[in-house]
């Protein structure tokens, strides 16, 4: 009894823990809603970068979000990439878009939830990445306080250059789920450590000179990028399924 009433109450910390949460939602991209999105601008997250995060580089296009890679035209050689973040942080729920990318080396293409040292919070984090060196694989992981944890890359039915693709994560107390297309694909090991911050979402399409060993050598003829999202969701625990499409209506 003892054991239950512990396993209980770490469970009802994390939820506690992770409660600050921006309310369910769903957008289409019909308008950039600048009550719930901020654009990245003006600056890189490091040396590691070689784009500029910047405002020409979103836009709106037939209904869908466009995060654009490209060279910037103003002379300065400084490659110019495209990123939103939510003003609102999210607690545990299900996160899910509908999205398609381009393809070429060097380039990230990533939709996932973060918090850290920049926000005075430790570094939390779940991603979905597709590194566009191979557009037939999406890359999953998490951070827990700085360490990465439950990474492990899978095959798309698709590559996702060819045709949109589903991705979502199911973010609970006790486990992480990815699911590719309504389909789990991915979940964490029981006893793992847990991301627990409350988090931003985050969609971004950046990429590195450096990172070689990962996203490969930069081919900087694959410029310009495009990473299209039909629509991006939230739903918090608990809640029912808000959509057709998404993945708490097909029952997986």
């Amino acid at each position: 009894m003892r054991a239950i009433w512990k396993l209980f109450c770490i469970l009802l910390a994390g939820s506690a823990h992770a409660e600050e949460s921006g309310a369910s939602f769903r957008d289409d991209f019909e308008v950039f809603n600048r009550g719930t999105w901020m654009i990245s601008d003006g600056w890189s997250n490091g040396d590691w970068m070689n784009c500029t995060w910047s405002r020409e580089a979103v836009s709106i296009d037939e209904g869908k979000l466009g995060l654009r890679l490209f060279q910037s035209s103003k002379g300065t050689g400084t490659n110019r990439c495209g990123e939103i973040q939510s003003h609102a942080k999210y607690g545990f729920g299900t996160y899910e878009a509908l999205l398609r990318t381009g393809a070429g080396s060097g380039i990230n293409a990533a939709f996932f939830t973060y918090i850290g040292p920049a926000h005075d919070r430790p570094h939390h984090e779940i991603d979905v990445e597709i590194l566009l060196r191979d557009t037939a694989q999406v890359s999953f992981n998490t951070y827990v306080d700085g360490v990465p944890l439950n990474g492990k890359s899978v095959a798309l039915p698709n590559p996702s250059d060819r045709e949109f693709v589903h991705v979502a994560f199911e973010w609970r107390p006790e486990s992480v789920v990815w699911l590719i297309n309504g389909n789990e694909v991915h979940r964490t090991e029981e006893g793992t450590k847990l991301p627990t911050e409350p988090q931003k979402i985050y969609a971004s399409l950046w990429s590195s000179s450096t990172f070689t060993d990962w996203m490969g050598p930069f081919d900087a003829k694959a410029m310009p990028q495009r990473m299209a999202i039909e629509w991006l969701a939230y739903t918090r625990l608990g809640e029912p399924c808000q959509f057709e499409a998404s993945v708490l209506c097909n029952g997986k």
